[in-house]
């Protein structure tokens, strides 16, 4: 089990170091917001990681307030670019 944990930290963070390239050097403001919502969706999968590891339920209110923020957030800036190309 201690391997498998490893692993997802590993995978997580070499993730998040690609999102942070993305979100530094993305060419657009378009890039930028992408990588910011995929590093949100890492972070949820982070934190879900360690509560089943921990088998602690305690931070899945947080889950779902992150998950929330990431969709509001995915889906403003979805209406404001097309309002924008119009």
């Amino acid at each position: 089990m201690t391997a498998v944990a490893v692993l997802v930290t590993v995978l997580l963070t070499a993730g998040a170091v690609l999102a942070l390239v993305r979100l530094v050097r993305g060419p657009s403001v378009l890039d930028r917001i992408v990588a910011t919502d995929v590093l949100l969706a890492i972070v949820i999968v982070a934190l879900a990681a360690e509560a089943a590891w921990s088998r602690d339920a305690t931070v899945l209110p947080i889950l779902v307030v992150l998950s929330i923020l990431g969709f509001i957030g995915s889906v403003s800036v979805a209406r404001f670019t097309t309002r924008k190309s119009r």
